[in-house]
This record gives structure tokens, C-alpha cells and sequence, in this order.
């Protein structure tokens, strides 16, 4: 009976260290922490997305209950003219006042950012801060935390990349044709549209994520060629946020299919003609020989009328 009280002691004594495991684990996975690209490219007079996401030790609350920013480096968040982004608009600097935005759900722990007609002096670098709030008036709490480990910095392009084109080396007459146009971007909320100088009826337009923030827009051209396509143009162009275009473009190379027509339509025209003279010539010849046995018919009735007179007279 006592090593059986023993062994149930032992047993009690696994199973709530075991428990006291799992609360611990799951006390330590809520942590301050944020996934943050470290730089990004960004078209001057266009816009881009930095992806963002965090967590922290509130466990699971609402957007109401968060309360998020972005701000310089190094500089404090609760001062105005320090922040590109603020739940209180009047704490955003005046020349990123309506250019930014968080497109994600701060209860969804997404906390990603949309900068618009990008200056070529939004270079940055920028973090990220969460606070969290208790009630309606968004009171503050002693809970807030600022990434400045996680920041990112914008790296500023002027001139748009030119698109890139994918297509077979010749085409065929009659033959569906495929070209694919595809360039790449970081404003995925307002993505370059690309556009051909062809016939639109069959083009499909994708759009993906490559990595970090960098994503792809691909229109893809099928057509049938003519034989007047050859040495044709085919131009896609690429046009970007804020109005800058780029384009590329290549001779397009058909393939005639032979036709035989010059020789086959001349030869049977010959061989139809030949063969419609022969049928005439025959029937020519056969009502000639018709007409011949009818003068010879009628050449012996003659005769023997001639005969059957000349033999009476002699009587």
C-alpha cells in the first residue's frame, strides 16, 4: 500500500510539472517580437508596401485594443514630426500626412505599411511601435514596445525597370503564338499595369509574390500570326504608380507555310481544259461518223433506185 501511495505521488508530481511546462511554453511564445524586411526598393513618384508582422504579450485582442506607428530611427515615437504613421493623425509629420497607411489588422498582428508618392528623401530607416490600450478612449497601458531592432530602410530608385519578355524564337503562320511580359515591383496595392500593341482578346494578367516585399506583375499575349506579322513590332510597355512607363519590345519572325497554289492552279486548269477539248473533239467525231453513215445510207437507196430503172427500160 505505500509503494502504491508512492507510485500515485509520483505520478501527480509528472503530470503538474508536465502542465506547468505547457503554460510556461505558451506564456513565452507571447513575446515583443516583429518580422520587418531590412530594406526594400521604392519608385520615386510611385509607392510602396514594407510587409510587417509582430507579436506581443496582450495574448489575442482586437485592433481597437492596439494602437500602432511607424517612426524614425532613434527618434520618439509620441512626439509629432518623428512619426510617417500614427493612430492619432496629428502626431504624423506634415509631409507624410495622406501618404501612408497600415493595410494590415492590427488585431491580426499585421502591421504592414503603404507609403505613397515615395520622395527621393524617404529613405528612412523606419520602425515599428505597438501599444496596447484598455477601453474605448484608447487609454494607454504600461505594455508598448518599439522594434528598433527590426527597422527598414528604403532604398530609391528614379527610373522604373523595363519589363521583361518571353517569347519562342519564331512563329508560324496560322499557329497559336505565346509571348509572356512580366516586371517586377514593390507596390503591390497598386500594381503596374502592362499593356501590348496588339490585339487584347487573349491576355491573362497574374500577379505573385517573389520574396521580401518584391513581387511580380505577368501578362501573357496569345494570338494566331498572319504572313503580314512578319518583321512585326511587339511592344509591351509597363505602366507604374504615379505615372512613370517603361517598355521593351522585339521583331516578331513568321514562318510562311508553302503553298503550292501557283503550280496546282495553272495544272488543273490546263488538265480541265485538255479534258473538256478531248470530250468536244469526241463528240465532234462521233456526230461527224453519224452524219457520214447517214450520206452513205442515203447514196445506196439511190443506186439501187437507179438500177431497179435501168433494168426495166431493157425489158
Amino acid at each position: 500500500v505505500t509503494q502504491r501511495r508512492s507510485m500515485d505521488k509520483e505520478a501527480k508530481f509528472m503530470i503538474t510539472c508536465l502542465i506547468f511546462a505547457v503554460i510556461c511554453s505558451s506564456v513565452s511564445s507571447d513575446e515583443w517580437k516583429a518580422t520587418v524586411v531590412k530594406s526594400i526598393d521604392a519608385l520615386v513618384g510611385s509607392c510602396v508596401v514594407v510587409p510587417c508582422s509582430f507579436s506581443h504579450t496582450g495574448g489575442n485582442l482586437p485592433t481597437s485594443r492596439l494602437r500602432g506607428m511607424w517612426h524614425y530611427k532613434g527618434k520618439t515615437p509620441d512626439t509629432k514630426g518623428n512619426n510617417i504613421f500614427h493612430s492619432d493623425a496629428t502626431l504624423i509629420k506634415d509631409n507624410f500626412k495622406d501618404r501612408t497607411q497600415m493595410l494590415g489588422q492590427l488585431g491580426q498582428n499585421n502591421c504592414t505599411l503603404e507609403i505613397t508618392q515615395i520622395r527621393n528623401h524617404d529613405n528612412g530607416p523606419f520602425c515599428f511601435r505597438v501599444e496596447l490600450v484598455k477601453g474605448e478612449r484608447n487609454e494607454p497601458t504600461k505594455d508598448m514596445f518599439s522594434f528598433v531592432e527590426d527597422c527598414v530602410e528604403l532604398n530609391m530608385i528614379t527610373d522604373p525597370g523595363e519589363p521583361t519578355l518571353i517569347q519562342p524564337m519564331a512563329a508560324t503562320q496560322g499557329e497559336p503564338y505565346t509571348a509572356i511580359c512580366s516586371v517586377m515591383h514593390t507596390c503591390p496595392s497598386h500594381a503596374p499595369t502592362l499593356t501590348w500593341n496588339w490585339k487584347t482578346e487573349r491576355i491573362i494578367v497574374y500577379h505573385r509574390l517573389i520574396h521580401s516585399g518584391n513581387w511580380e506583375t505577368q501578362s501573357i499575349l496569345t494570338f494566331i500570326p498572319e504572313e503580314k506579322d512578319d518583321n512585326r513590332e511587339l511592344t509591351c510597355t509597363a505602366g507604374f504608380n504615379g505615372g512613370q512607363t517603361s517598355s521593351s519590345k522585339f521583331t516578331l519572325n513568321v514562318k510562311r507555310i508553302e503553298s503550292y497554289n501557283h503550280i496546282i492552279i495553272p495544272a488543273v486548269v490546263g488538265i480541265g481544259t485538255a479534258l473538256l477539248f478531248g470530250i468536244f473533239c469526241i463528240f465532234m467525231a462521233k456526230k461527224y461518223k453519224n452524219r457520214i453513215a447517214e450520206l452513205q445510207n442515203q447514196e445506196g437507196t439511190m443506186w439501187n433506185r437507179l438500177s431497179r430503172l435501168s433494168r426495166r427500160g431493157r425489158r
